[in-house]
């Protein structure tokens, strides 16, 4: 039992699964962060366009 316990914590493993599982998760959260900033503004750029789009007279051609 004290031979398992002893290989137990010396296994590594796990640690780099770990690794990879909270690097994964900084990445996602980054994503969404960069998501919200871009879709405010280009929501806000759009309806800018919009109306600049609308209020063009075209006139007679």
């Amino acid at each position: 039992m004290m031979n398992f316990i002893k290989n137990f914590s010396k296994d590594e493993d796990g640690a780099v699964t770990v690794d990879w599982v909270v690097l994964t998760a900084a990445v996602v959260g980054l994503a969404v962060a960069a998501y919200g900033s871009i879709k405010g503004g280009s929501t806000d750029l759009t309806s800018a366009t919009s109306d600049y789009m609308g209020s063009i007279d075209v006139g007679n051609f």
